[in-house]
């Protein structure tokens, strides 16, 4: 025989705590944070990540609103309905019909946003192209017509 059965037990948790262990410390030392992940990605990525992050955040306060409603009503969880997605685009019952509201009016308003923001460059563009044009251009005056 190989010896007591214990040590046999103890060899078998050694082994399995040893190789829990390295998986473990391999996982935290090989995984990039959050931080070192998103300035990997190429601009055009960070670009699109960026701008889908205000909907996401959007989308979970509006989940946690209807967790809250659904947590303070007195109807049984059953009758409250099920807890979906305000951004879902189903528009099958009474319910969703409102959180598609919330989602076209989210994207209104971004949209309303982003086109300020272009009308507002396009303006400042524009000023500096005639700053510029009045300041290569010499001065005529009325009075001389050469």
């Amino acid at each position: 025989m190989e010896g007591p059965v214990w040590r046999r037990w103890l060899r078998v948790y050694v082994w399995g705590g040893a190789i829990i262990g390295s998986g473990v410390l391999l996982f935290k030392y090989s995984t990039p944070s959050d931080e070192k992940l998103i300035e990997s990605f190429s601009p055009e990525v960070r670009r699109r990540y960026e701008e889908g992050r205000q909907l996401r955040q959007e989308e979970q306060r509006q989940l946690m609103k209807i967790v809250r409603e659904t947590a303070n009503s007195s109807d049984p969880i059953w009758k409250t309905g099920p807890i979906q997605s305000p951004f879902e685009r189903r528009n099958n019952n009474n319910n969703t019909a409102g959180s598609q509201d919330i989602f076209d009016e989210f994207h209104r308003r971004q949209g309303e946003d982003d086109k300020r923001g272009d009308l507002e460059r396009m303006q400042n563009s524009l000023l500096e192209i005639r700053r510029q044009n009045a300041a290569d251009q010499p001065k005529k005056h009325w009075w001389k017509p050469w």
